[in-house]
Formats: structure tokens, C-alpha cells, sequence
């Protein structure tokens, strides 16, 4: 059944639907990492046109949850403990060096608006504690709003436009399991104490150190997937 013409705002707002429907399912592991994703397929599932559809995969495609193979098509992103690993780099120099600029510019009000986030993932009902605190999104994500805290337009792109789904991603298939998301709740306590307090160095050092936990916690977890299951790049772990 062919689908009436759509004005360009309708088609930009079908796109965003679409993308945020895909973005979704890519980062609960609903779309399994390496998995090929096909334009018929999808069409068909999200009831849409081709025209939304390529908008939402050119978007996946550059915030990095697809990547394209010549002569295969789509598929999702499929990242080597190499890949995962230098993220995490990238992270702990970006994120710890945003709590710093956090500390130094962040309103009364942003800090009460983290505070918030903290309290309501802690309240979350119908899911473990922490699986729910590691699957927000957005302006309901911690590490979203002190990228959006230290006031730098430049960090903000990086954090929260070019790498923020791919991290995501990772989180939530690694780090939403086990002991790691309550410790992670207590060090993110700990991290808005220093920006309240305005404790540039202890913010930084902070979060440097909460990094480099989730960095560990993660590269064991991948290390035991590959053990059971043989295969390479990310796969679920399994419980």
C-alpha cells in the first residue's frame, strides 16, 4: 500500500521517529550487533517510505550504530575490543576534562536538575535499580547533562551529537549488570558533590577515576563474552 506525499517537515518528522525507534533497538540489543539491516525490511516493519527511512540511516550511519559494506549493505555496528577501548580513552580525557568546566560554570539549577536525575533513577519502579539507571537517555542521562554543564559548545557537540549513542550503546549491553551500576550511582554522587562544591580538581579526578572503572568493568565483561561464545567484536554477555 503506497503511502500519501509528505510535506518535508512531515518526512523530517517520520525520519526522527524512525531513527529514534532504530537508535533504540540497536543500543537494548534488540538489532544484535553485526546483524545486516536491509531498506525493504524495515520499511516494512516501521509501516514508512523510503524516503524517512534513508534520512534515519544516513543519522545512524553517522553517529556510527551502522556502518556499510560494499556488496552487503547495512549492518550494525560490530565494535573490536580495540574500537571499545579507545572510546574509552576518548572518554576519560572529554568526560573528566567536562567535569572540570562542570565545576567551574554549572547553574544552582543544573546542579539541582543532576540531583533530580540521580533521585529518579534511584525511584525507577518495574526494573532492577540498575538496568534502569544504565538505559536513559538524554536530558534523563548524568553524563548527557554535565557535558551540557560545562557550558563548552565544542565538548557538547562531541559528547552529545558525534559519540553519545556508540556510548550509549556500550553502556547499556555492559555496564547495566551486576555490581558495576551501583558503585557507578555512589561515584556519580560523589562527582556532583565536587561540581556543587566547585572543586575543579576533585571533579576531574572524579570522573577520571569513574571512567576508568567502567573502562575495567567492561573489558572483563567483553573478555568473558568472547570466551563463551568465540566470537569477535561485541556480543551480549551472558548472565
Amino acid at each position: 500500500m503506497s503511502e500519501a506525499p509528505h510535506s518535508g517537515s512531515a518526512v523530517r518528522t517520520l525520519a526522527e521517529r524512525v531513527f529514534q525507534q532504530l537508535q533504540e533497538a540497536i543500543v537494548r540489543g534488540e538489532l544484535p550487533p553485526g546483524s545486516k539491516i536491509t531498506e525493504p525490511g524495515l520499511a516494512q516493519t516501521y509501516g514508512i517510505s523510503r524516503g524517512p527511512l534513508r534520512e534515519a540511516m544516513r543519522r545512524l550511519e553517522a553517529y556510527r550504530l551502522i556502518e556499510r559494506e560494499p556488496h552487503v549493505g547495512a549492518r550494525v555496528v560490530k565494535l573490536s575490543m580495540r574500537e571499545l577501548l579507545e572510546l574509552f580513552d576518548v572518554r576519560e580525557s572529554l568526560e573528566s576534562m567536562a567535569a572540570r568546566l562542570a565545576a567551574r560554570n554549572m547553574t544552582a539549577q543544573e546542579i539541582k536538575n543532576l540531583r533530580d536525575v540521580l533521585a529518579a533513577h534511584e525511584r525507577q519502579e518495574g526494573m532492577p535499580p540498575g538496568e534502569a539507571y544504565f538505559q536513559r537517555e538524554g536530558d534523563l542521562d548524568f553524563h548527557y547533562l554535565i557535558a551540557r554543564g560545562s557550558h563548552n559548545r565544542m565538548l557538547i557537540t562531541i559528547l552529545c551529537d558525534d559519540l553519545y549513542y556508540l556510548v550509549r550503546l556500550y553502556r547499556t549491553q555492559f555496564s547495566a549488570k551486576g555490581a558495576r551500576p551501583q558503585r557507578a550511582y555512589l561515584e556519580h554522587h560523589r562527582i556532583v558533590d565536587a561540581i556543587e562544591a566547585g572543586d575543579e580538581e576533585l571533579a576531574e579526578m572524579l570522573m577520571r577515576r569513574h571512567v576508568v572503572a567502567s573502562r575495567q568493568n567492561v573489558s572483563e565483561r567483553y573478555a568473558m563474552a568472547l570466551d563463551e561464545s568465540g566470537e569477535q567484536g561485541i556480543v551480549m554477555p551472558k548472565e
